[in-house]
Formats: structure tokens, sequence, C-alpha cells
């Protein structure tokens, strides 16, 4: 969801300066810095930047250059006031000329303001060809940071499978190492002749069954290839839904860990962890 778009352009007898730019977020905020002639019509702009944009934590700056002929202007009295004291107090402990303080202060924001000038519809759809391609180069940063996402996503999700596979593969002799060290332990306590050796086998098949792993890893696998058609998906906002994909595939990869009594497997469930980790860290940066 990071990205850089500016877009500077004259419209009529103004030049309009657009910067957008985007960081990693849950949902939509938005911080936005326009002038006075374009208060009228925030909320116009802050519509455009969310439909556009949907989720980050969105800083949006525009300026106005005025070009051409001279038009009135007021200042802003109470603003230069304000301004005044903190200036006039640096300026007697820099030693500097106080006769330089009023230039100072007309250049600061807003203390000198265009007087009684409206937006014109004309101007308005001039500046939202602007926006529109500040908004444009952002996007086109998201797309190029989404291609490593995507790479880096991939090879998580592809470690998980290749180690699902391979807990597959050390199943049956997991199965086969529980139930000699159950008999085993059994004949060392009990002794071979002290048991009935039916009502045993009914008892390990119980038991073999109830920390059977099967299931977890078909549902595992499952998710994994649903991770990578979501993330393969035109759809532009995914990032949530590859976030609710990741928990379920914790789920399986922790019940696999609780059920597993095998130091093997154990190894493989540490190590799919990692990788979802870092798919979990990746995918906040999903749109």
């Amino acid at each position: 969801m990071t990205g850089f778009g500016r877009t500077e352009q004259a419209v009529g007898d103004k030049v309009f300066l657009v910067e957008v730019k985007s960081l990693n977020g849950k949902q939509f905020d938005l911080r936005i810095n326009i002038p006075a002639l374009l208060k009228p019509f925030e909320f116009d702009i802050r519509n455009i930047l969310q439909e556009k944009l949907m989720r980050g934590s969105v800083e949006c700056i525009i300026y106005i250059k005025q070009n051409g002929a001279a038009q009135p202007v007021t200042i802003n009295k109470e603003l230069a006031k304000a301004y005044y004291q903190p200036i006039a107090e640096l300026s007697q402990e820099l030693n500097l000329n106080p006769g330089d303080v009023l230039s100072a202060l007309l250049k600061l924001p807003e203390v000198i303001t265009p007087s009684n000038i409206v937006l014109s519809d004309e101007d308005w759809k001039g500046f939202e060809v602007v926006l529109q391609s500040a908004i444009e180069q952002l996007k086109e940063h998201r797309v190029n940071e989404g291609k490593s996402l995507e790479e880096e996503l991939l090879l998580r999700i592809e470690n998980i499978t290749i180690h699902s596979e391979k807990i597959a593969g050390l199943e049956p002799l997991r199965k086969q190492k529980i139930k000699d060290g159950l008999v085993k332990t059994l004949e060392d306590n009990v002794g071979k002749e002290n048991y009935d050796s039916n009502r045993l086998e009914q008892e390990l098949i119980y038991y073999i069954e109830k920390i059977d792993i099967t299931e977890e890893q078909v549902r595992l696998r499952n998710h994994c290839n649903y991770f990578k058609s979501i993330l393969n998906d035109s759809d532009e906002s995914k990032g949530k839904k590859l976030s609710f994909i990741l928990q379920e595939i914790g789920r399986e990869i922790n019940t696999t860990g609780s059920k597993a009594y095998d130091s093997e497997i154990q190894k493989s469930v540490v190590l799919m962890k990692d990788e979802l980790e870092k798919a979990k860290e990746q995918v906040l940066n999903v749109l």
C-alpha cells in the first residue's frame, strides 16, 4: 500500500501542485492539507482519494500558485499577530534585524490570501485531472511493490506446502512408532501375558484415530491453494481476504503440532509457523 505521486500542472491562471503519499494501514486514514480556495471542494477531494486508494494511511498536500494577472488579496491580521510574537522573540535571540520580521510574516502560509476568489467549475475540472494524475502515479508505485509482494507471499505458501508434503510422508511411520511405543510401555509395566491383545488393538485404533492429522493436512493444502487463487484474482482489494486465509492456515498448523507427538513432524510445524509469520507480515502491505 506504499506509494507516492506528484503532479504539477497549469490550469487557467493557476498552477496546481498535488502530492499524495500512502503508507500501510488496515483502514483508510486520510490527512489532507489544502489551500482556502479548495476548501469548498474538500469533501469531493476526500471522496475521490478514498474511492481510488481504498486503504492505507494517506497524506495529500495541495498547493496553488497564481499565474498571470494580479489578483486582489487580503491580509489575515489575526494570523499574522499570532505568528509575530514567536518570530520577534527568535529575532532578538539571534540578534537579527527586527525590520525583517514583517517580510518574513508576509511569506508565511495563509497570511496573504486571494480575496473573494471562487474556483470556477472549469478550474475544478482541471484540478480533478491534476489530482487523478497524482493518484495514478501512486497506484503505479503500488503495483510495482505488489509484484514483489506477490513473489514473496507465493514463496512462503509454497514452503508451507513443501513442509506439509513432508509431514504426509512421515505420517504412516509416526502411527507405527506411536503404536510400538504404547505396546512396549504396556509390556514393560504389565507384562505381555497380562493384557488382552484384542482389547489393546481396539484401544490403539481409537487412540490413533484421535491423533490422526490427515484431515488437518488436507485442509491446510486446500487453504494454501485457495490463498494462491485469491492472490491471482483480478480484484484490487484482497488484503483482508488473504489475511483471513492465513489465519485458517495457522489454525491447521497449530492443530497438527498439538496432535503430532513426533519430533520430525514438530520440526516441520515450527518451520511452517516461521513461514506463516513472514507471510502475515507481508500481507499487511497488500491492499
